[in-house]
């Protein structure tokens, strides 16, 4: 059985200061719920207080982009050895830094490598943007990006990989994919192009997160379907009672 996972991508919002008083008052909430996996993911400049605060809490923490290379001439970069030092996860791929900063499926791949070799817990995202939606280009435009960032992963570090499908159309626009539509997404596109690179029984394995406008109001629907995990959730994940809710929801569905 797969165990649920929520995790909080922050984006560029927090002080130092905001954080600490954030992570002081959710983690207090956050580590009372069982049965799920927690993870908050700051921005780079608040790790070091986020991690002081979370330690010993059961509540991961994690960070939200990192460079492939292991040190080097790489002005505003962050190597993976520094995300390592603080994080156990990180996010790779986020349709943001695909759309803003020219991420493709070949630098998401050199950065999860990057990842597995310091054994970091990846949170590979792939998704559609609203034109590949509307032209019905969903199937395609996903299987690719699931099958070009994951290739030549060591089997055995497969499984602990983490895919979160976020439709780009439903990410911060208040649109969500709908739980059947967004089940049928991970069951047909995403686990079958896992197989083709671990094999069926790794890819029922792996956790496939949805994320794109994830509410406590609409979190039942997407975790009450069989291949859904969890969610990486954006501007709720600020929010103390609704990111609280959203996990509570997602503890409720483990088996």
């Amino acid at each position: 059985m797969r165990k649920p996972l929520v995790a909080g991508n922050w984006k560029m919002n927090k002080t130092i200061a905001e954080t600490r008083d954030l992570v002081f008052t959710m983690s207090m909430k956050l580590r009372k719920i069982e049965g799920v996996e927690k993870v908050i993911c700051p921005p780079f400049m608040s790790l070091m207080a986020a991690s002081a605060l979370l330690e010993g809490s059961g509540i991961g923490l994690g960070a939200q982009n990192m460079h492939w290379e292991e040190k080097g001439a790489f002005t505003g970069e962050v190597s993976p050895a520094m995300v390592a030092e603080l994080c156990g996860y990180v996010i790779l791929g986020h349709s943001e830094r695909r759309s803003y900063f020219g991420e493709t499926d070949q630098t998401v791949n050199r950065k999860l490598l990057a990842a597995q070799a310091m054994d970091l817990v990846p949170i590979v995202c792939v998704g559609e943007t609203l034109e590949q939606y509307e032209s019905k280009l969903t199937r395609e435009i996903v299987s690719a990006q699931t099958s070009q960032s994951l290739r030549d992963v060591a089997p055995a570090y497969a499984p602990r990989m983490i895919v979160a499908y976020e439709p780009v159309w439903a990410i911060g626009t208040g649109k969500a994919s709908n739980g059947p539509e967004a089940n049928d997404v991970v069951k047909d596109v995403i686990r079958p192009a896992l197989a083709e690179l671990f094999g069926n029984e790794t890819a029922q394995a792996i956790r496939v997160l949805y994320g794109g406008s994830v509410t406590s109001a609409n979190a039942d629907e997407f975790f009450s379907q069989p291949d859904i995990d969890g969610a990486l959730v954006g501007g709720a994940s600020l929010k103390i009672d609704e990111f609280v809710a959203i996990t509570k929801a997602a503890a409720s569905t483990e088996a």
